[in-house]
């Protein structure tokens, strides 16, 4: 049997002839910057998360720096941040000059962990970047009191994480400004690049309006110095479609997930590997377990024909462009453990029973043998 980590194709055949629809329309109308589809599924986003405002930008990477620009972020500047995640994380903040000061995570969550953040703070940290790794919320409650305590605003990376909440609340609108990633292996993903950023404050909504288009509110006259930073209509379209069925891939993830916990622990693994839990508002974009034997593992799953993935092998303060910060291995062991140990399963919405027993009976025999 194979089982792909991520199959984009069976989703497509679901929804195929919507999709061609509204790419048709999009052609026929011939309005491929912005425009009223983009306006439309803004709109739609920002009712799906509860935020004020929702601004489509070109990826969940120009998100992240639209939205540090709009808070101010400015060269030599500090964001508290993992260094677990993604490189666009990191790369966000040092795009503006600014410098990533790493916070080690939680080894539960996998996100940053709060109680460590207190002892990074220098007079010249701006802002905080907490990540909702893998569709699971980040503990927001202590990051959001040290920045009131501490004038900071604080950034969601809500990249993998579109329809997670934390306390009934859906992420991204939390903070001063979440941001948000249409890449197609997204729980939301699109036929390509794009992003969303949302906040509640109309001031900076204007600013990342503005940001996104070079700085300009009219045309040629440029207020500030923005990016090329625009959602196209033909994904905002495609977006459109796909938004109709997230509650119910969500649903279909979180019940793949549940399958897993099931069968893993009744198959004795969970003495040799570490599992997730089903938390309240995780929306698994991955669904990630620990192995000592991690890389073993996931050479053996790969010999059945299973697809696997490591995110990520390197943490970003061993990064070769991050050595001008001084960080050493060690010093963030947590970090540093979870690059070493973990491993993505397959979770995708129409990934079916049969399937996931294969997995786990693959497991299974690689720790018999």
């Amino acid at each position: 049997m194979r089982v792909p980590l991520l199959d984009l194709k069976l989703q497509y055949q679901k929804i195929k002839p919507d999709v061609l629809q509204v790419i048709h329309q999009v052609c026929e109308d011939q309005a491929f910057i912005l425009g009223p589809q983009v306006e439309a599924f803004e709109q739609e986003v920002a009712k799906y998360v509860g935020a004020a405002h929702a601004i489509g930008v070109t990826s969940g990477t120009d998100a992240l720096l639209l939205a540090l620009m709009a808070v101010g972020v400015k060269p030599g500047d500090e964001v508290l941040t993992t260094p677990y995640t993604f490189f666009a994380t990191a790369g966000s903040i040092s795009r503006l000059g600014a410098v990533p000061v790493f916070v080690d995570i939680d080894p539960i969550t996998y996100n940053l962990d709060p109680s460590r953040l207190e002892a990074a703070l220098t007079p010249k940290v701006k802002a905080v970047l907490p990540v909702h790794l893998y569709g699971g919320a980040a503990d927001l409650a202590p990051i959001l009191a040290l920045a009131d305590d501490e004038g900071l605003a604080v950034i969601e990376d809500a990249a993998q994480a579109i329809g997670a909440r934390w306390q009934g609340r859906m992420v991204g609108a939390i903070g001063q400004a979440g941001a948000f990633s249409f890449f197609p292996s997204k729980n939301l993903g699109g036929f390509g690049d794009g992003g969303m950023v949302v906040m509640n404050d109309a001031a900076l909504a204007a600013s990342v309006r503005r940001l996104r288009v070079h700085g300009s509110e009219r045309r040629y006259e440029h207020i500030e110095i923005g990016i090329n930073g625009r959602l196209d209509a033909l994904q905002a379209a495609v977006l459109r479609v796909k938004l109709a069925h997230l509650d119910e891939w969500t649903q279909a993830r979180r019940g793949n997930a549940q399958r897993y916990i099931t069968m893993l622990t009744q198959a004795g693994l969970r003495d040799v590997l570490a599992v997730p839990s089903l938390t309240d508002g995780h929306v698994f974009n991955q669904f990630v377990i620990r192995s000592k034997r991690r890389d073993e593992l996931k050479a053996f799953l790969a010999s059945r024909e299973i697809g696997a993935e490591i995110y990520y092998p390197i943490p970003l303060h061993l990064q070769p462009c991050y050595r001008h910060l001084g960080y050493a291995p060690g010093d963030f062991p947590e970090a540093e453990r979870a690059a070493r140990e973990t491993l993505a399963l397959p979770i995708f919405p129409e990934l079916t029973e049969t399937q996931q027993a294969y997995v786990v009976e693959t497991i299974a025999q690689f720790y018999q043998s």
